[in-house]
């Protein structure tokens, strides 16, 4: 408790006057700046960009300029606090957005929970912006949103909250499968959950060729004689009857946790196959003590979205990276392709052997070893490879599937 009431005092002195502030790019000393600045100078570019809008692209900041909105209705763990109380939350985006990919991102948030008006406030203001990062709303609301802002606007959009986890949760059971010498066909997947994150993990499972999956909401398992179900939850509904965590979870291989702390006992996964993959990504609190479920299961291969364990899955690993892919090409928007281009970017990254100096950084920073297998599945994030490695193999994905502008890297 004391820690917890440091670290909350700490976070309070570290967010006073906010954490986000904007500074020139170019030099403004004397008249002559002033009169390029603004009037009349400015007047060029106006004109210029009137005649061809791509220009925007050349003389503005629209390049590399990402919006990181929300309306507040699914903040972190806190739930549905309001635009305002989940500013520093987006102000936090912000800063990893520039701190991880050099990209300028302003924080907007929207006191607005009717889809439709929230949809056509950011209509109206997307001129500004290279890209999108939808952040924090609650599903099924996230889920239209997204796919109407898709339809009506011509620069990348994402919702994070949904496919950054499941972009590096994909990267986990790719190596982990690899490391496990599972096929992914083979696997049997249980997903706890079926928020915006949950569905988008498990279509991602899918797509890369998952053929079991088996997902739990509040109600218990998603079955097709519940009359219930919204569409998102329809996709993986099953004929099985299934009655507990535990019976899904007998026999199978991968756990996706994105529900709530704690609700999982160590006899749930004491049944699954070998060299599990137990990902339990709630946040402060994992659907099971990490702790725990290495007692009961000593093979498994365990992931959560904390810090203080390996292998977090952090979206930190995937947001920066995509949006800076999609912006080097001027891309239309962020497809399947790039994501999944994205997920397999990071796995290969885990593979690949670190130079001295990185990992002699790294394993400072963690204070663990950091070798490929079991216990680092997926990059740190302060691994200064990321940038190039995950930023190149999106950006030429954008290029190979259509959706660029800019035809090279």
């Amino acid at each position: 408790m004391k820690d917890l009431e440091k670290l909350n005092k700490d976070a309070l002195i570290y967010h006073q006057g906010g954490k986000v502030a904007i500074s020139p790019k170019t030099k403004l000393d004397n008249e002559n700046d002033l009169s390029l600045a603004y009037s009349p100078g400015v007047a060029a570019p106006c004109k210029e960009i009137q005649k061809n809008p791509q220009l925007a692209y050349d003389y503005t900041s629209k390049g590399n300029l990402v919006a990181v909105i929300s309306n507040g209705t699914a903040v972190l763990g806190l739930g549905d606090i309001g635009a305002l109380a989940g500013k520093p939350v987006m102000e936090g985006k912000a800063v990893l957005f520039k701190k991880f990919a050099d990209i300028d991102a302003f924080d907007i948030e929207v006191d607005e929970t009717d889809p439709d008006k929230f949809i056509d406030i950011i209509r109206a203001i997307a001129p500004t912006f290279g890209g999108i990062n939808l952040e924090d709303i609650k599903a099924p609301e996230c889920f239209y949103i997204e796919k109407k802002l898709k339809e009506i606007l011509n620069i990348p959009i994402m919702h994070d909250d949904q496919h950054g986890t499941a972009i590096i949760s994909t990267a986990g059971i790719i190596n982990g499968a690899k490391i496990a010498n599972k096929s992914i066909e083979s696997l049997k997947i249980v997903v706890i959950g079926a928020g915006g994150a949950a569905i988008a993990c498990a279509k991602m499972a899918k797509q890369l060729g998952a053929k079991e999956i088996i997902m739990f909401d509040s109600k218990g398992a998603i079955t097709t004689n519940r009359k219930d179900l919204n569409s998102a939850k329809k996709e993986f509904a099953t004929d099985r009857e299934i009655n507990s965590y535990k019976e899904a979870l007998d026999g199978a291989d991968v756990l996706l946790g994105l529900s709530r702390a704690n609700i999982l006992k160590a006899t749930d996964i004491e049944n699954m196959n070998e060299n599990p993959m137990i990902f339990v990504m709630s946040n402060p609190d994992p659907e099971i003590d990490p702790l725990l479920a290495r007692q009961a299961r000593p093979d498994a291969i365990i992931a959560t979205g904390r810090s203080d364990y390996p292998n977090q899955i952090n979206n930190v690993l995937g947001f920066p990276y995509i949006f800076k892919g999609a912006l080097m090409v001027q891309a239309r928007s962020i497809n399947e392709e790039m994501k999944m281009v994205a997920a397999n970017a990071l796995a290969e990254l885990a593979q690949k052997e670190i130079p001295q100096d990185l990992k002699e950084e790294l394993e400072k920073i963690h204070n663990r070893k950091f070798e490929f297998g079991k216990e680092y599945i997926i990059p740190s994030p302060f691994d200064t490879r990321l940038k190039e490695y995950v930023s190149n193999a999106v950006a030429q994905s954008a290029i190979n599937s259509g959706v660029a502008r800019k035809k090279n890297l």
